[in-house]
């Protein structure tokens, strides 16, 4: 009796244990689903945008750029496809093994009901009629004999109600099972559909960068596609330098009627000691401030790397990697890693965040000094305008928006308005 009060905790364990395990597996899948359909609506997206180059006349580095992100986003969604085949796999696998330990203990209740059949028809139930006698003949502890008296008379009651229950769980299980291979057969089709259109892109891409190697005229269009970018971006920093120019000489205007006005009150107070000493150290303080405000130094102090990665294109006059011509770079290229966090590089103001052309979503942050730090690329901003970052502060996410080959920033540097070597500029103390 002891032998079997122990063995009732024991089988429900291993039932327990059993039955959480596939909850785990669907859970992940109901995740994984979910990190599908995401995908898929960001794929759609940007193949809509593709297509419709083919009705309206788009920039070569604008169509560059979208083949990349389209392909960048079909490898993501293949790997997620394929990391929901492996589950719905295991599911599946899982499944069997439950289904075959299933099959075993309906074999083995059925196999015991049969065996009980037998017996009753042979004996009848006077051998349970003589237990259930000398349980409540004999001496004993009253709880222990009404226990088994009842457990005697509920026994094979139990049996049946137990083979219900495997034979409903075993039918829940098959189903399962048919589900998953049916949604399995849907996502292996479509992961084919979805290989064939990469390589389909991959053939077009290369299509694309032979044709700007090759064609001089879609090279002439690509280098003057190129230039104009460069001008925009140069247009934005004058404008912005201009700007903190008129900012600085209305601050010298305010600071010199401020500093008339005083005169006249020191001239009118001129026998109010005290006024006079209160008046003087506000003088003392608003001229410093006037001072800080007014005076032009280059930025100075440690700097913060925008973003851990290989530098693949550098500052200054050089070959172009995707074009394959000689432009003039006004900053530098940073490769990135997909959800990479893009940091200032040193203390300022945000003066703009804006869609820049060639650069895609940006922003502008204005240092101490008339210094104007860009960042280029990003798949997602975290500041706002006129709000103010500290050095390393995160700014956004690292993307590949109007970028020609995959997740990068860009980060350019310029002292008013003339450019300088970002990555110079970052190691001055």
């Amino acid at each position: 009796m002891r032998f079997v009060s122990l063995l009732f905790p024991i089988l429900f364990f291993a039932f327990a244990v059993a039955w959480g395990a596939p909850k785990k597996t669907d859970a992940q899948l109901d995740e994984q689903k979910v990190a599908l359909k995401k995908l898929e609506a960001d794929l759609a997206k940007k193949r809509e945008e593709l297509a419709l180059l083919e009705t309206e006349e788009k920039g070569v580095l604008n169509t560059i750029s979208l083949l990349d992100q389209n392909l960048n986003r079909t490898r993501s969604y293949l790997s997620a496809l394929s990391k929901n085949e492996d589950l719905l796999q295991d599911a599946v696998k899982q499944l069997v093994m439950d289904i075959d330990s299933l099959d075993a203990k309906i074999k083995e209740r059925k196999r015991a009901m049969n065996k009980r059949i037998r017996n009753l028809y042979v004996y009848g139930r006077s051998s349970d009629a003589e237990i259930l006698y000398e349980l409540l003949t004999k001496n004993g502890n009253p709880e222990r004999q009404v226990y088994w008296v009842h457990h005697l008379l509920n026994r094979d009651r139990e049996d049946v109600e137990l083979l219900r229950s495997l034979i409903a769980e075993r039918t829940q299980k098959q189903h399962a099972q048919e589900n998953h291979l049916a949604e399995l057969t849907k996502l292996r089709n479509r992961k084919a559909v979805e290989e064939r259109g990469l390589m389909a892109q991959m053939n077009g891409q290369e299509r694309m960068l032979h044709s700007l190697k090759h064609d001089k005229a879609v090279q002439r269009m690509a280098l003057k596609e190129f230039e104009r970018n460069q001008k925009t971006m140069l247009s934005l920093i004058k404008r912005l330098e201009e700007r903190r120019k008129r900012e600085i000489e209305e601050a010298k205007k305010a600071e010199a009627a401020r500093l008339a006005a005083l005169k006249k009150k020191e001239r009118d107070a001129e026998k109010k000691r005290e006024a006079e000493k209160k008046r003087e150290a506000e003088k003392n303080r608003q001229t410093e401030m006037a001072k800080k405000t007014v005076q032009v130094q280059p930025f100075r102090g440690p700097k913060c790397l925008p973003l851990e990665g290989p530098v693949i294109s550098e500052y200054g006059l050089q070959e172009h990697p995707v074009l394959h011509i000689m432009t003039r770079n006004l900053g530098v290229e940073i490769r990135g890693k997909r959800g990479g966090r893009i940091r200032a590089a040193a203390a300022g103001t945000v003066a703009m965040v804006s869609e820049i052309d060639g650069r895609g979503p940006s922003v502008i942050i204005e240092h101490e000094g008339g210094i104007y730090t860009v960042y280029g690329h990003m798949k997602s901003i975290h500041v706002q305008e006129g709000k103010s970052v500290k050095k390393c502060e995160e700014i956004g996410e690292v993307g590949d928006i109007a970028s020609l080959n995959g997740i990068k920033l860009y980060f350019q540097v310029s002292e008013g308005t003339q450019t300088v070597d970002p990555l110079q500029w970052l190691k001055q103390k």
